[in-house]
């Protein structure tokens, strides 16, 4: 099959269309031929050289962590799925690639109206605004400070908070506020006079803060929010326990997701994609996200 993988870690050059042996799937596992795969920042992290927790060093290492797709193959034991289902779901790599194999327990049905792009793009940034919403619970009539609310998880996490009755404050360069207006939340640019700027917004003070931007952002969530509890960052989590903030905890899970696209299948939930490659352009992709400040996500999608 062909893979967009890499032997040595670096920047995106490394990243090459690559033959690799097709895996086949084993007990508990099916095999799906991915239509799409979402661009994350995890596997950028991968790309630099990285390796996640649990995850054996390669010879060739395939990134992506998001993907959707068709079942083609079924493993020993699993009898909730069967050949030619369309799935979406999530691992930590391999996700780049025409075939990859994935326990039976890491996936959920496609719902028609969904394209391959957003479902592709759809599980990374989905599960973490919904678990990082769990960890800080913003209720009717608080506000809640979004930093990078353009983002994929920013955009999500907004849309949650919304739903909830929170007032949302979120923060994104100027050519990305009517998205963010558009999202649900009142949007404020970055830089220099930001604390000022949201407490004109929200002079009763903010309840709660999620950071997905790290550095001066998160800077400005702890000088506005007084509760340390109600911060949560996706980014500085060498400084989390020190300063007494919060990371996502490691609940990713199918039934997670699958209620995380019954609300896009009922219109409560929607994903930009803001581009789309093919597989030969994996590293053209790792450059755009590496420009920052993104509206939405990137999806690689496969014929």
């Amino acid at each position: 099959m062909r893979a967009a993988a890499f032997e040595q870690p670096g920047g995106p050059e490394v990243l090459k269309v690559m033959e690799v042996p097709a895996p086949e799937a084993g007990p508990g596992q099916v095999r799906i031929a991915v239509r799409a795969a979402g661009v994350q920042p995890f596997d950028l992290a991968v790309r630099a050289g990285w390796i996640p927790q649990g995850v054996e060093p390669r010879a060739v290492t395939i990134p992506g962590n998001e993907f959707a797709g068709v079942i083609d193959q079924i493993g020993a034991g699993v009898t909730d799925f069967a050949t030619g289902d369309e799935v979406l779901g999530f691992g930590r790599l391999d996700a780049y690639a025409e075939y990859l194999v994935i326990p039976a327990d890491q996936i959920t049905a496609k719902p028609p109206s969904m394209s391959w792009e957003v479902a592709g793009a759809f599980s990374a940034s989905a599960q973490t605004a919904h678990i990082a919403h769990g960890e800080l619970r913003p209720a009717q009539g608080e506000t809640f400070l979004v930093q990078g609310a353009a983002g994929g998880v920013g955009t999500v996490a907004v849309q949650l908070a919304v739903q909830t009755g929170a007032v949302v404050i979120g923060t994104a360069r100027p050519e990305n506020h009517d998205y963010v207006r558009s999202l649900g939340a009142t949007p404020v640019e970055y830089g220099e006079g930001l604390v000022e700027r949201v407490k004109q917004l929200a002079p009763q003070g903010v309840d709660s803060a999620l950071d997905c931007a790290g550095g001066a952002a998160l800077e400005t969530s702890l000088a506005l929010v007084a509760d340390r509890s109600r911060i949560l960052t996706l980014v500085e989590h060498g400084r989390a326990e020190e300063l007494g903030i919060r990371v996502t905890p490691a609940t990713r899970s199918a039934a997670r997701l699958a209620e995380l696209v019954k609300l896009h299948e009922q219109g409560r939930l929607r994903i930009h994609i803001r581009s789309t490659y093919p597989l030969a352009g994996a590293a053209d992709a790792h450059r755009e996200l590496e420009t920052g400040h993104g509206r939405g996500k990137i999806a690689i999608t496969l014929p």
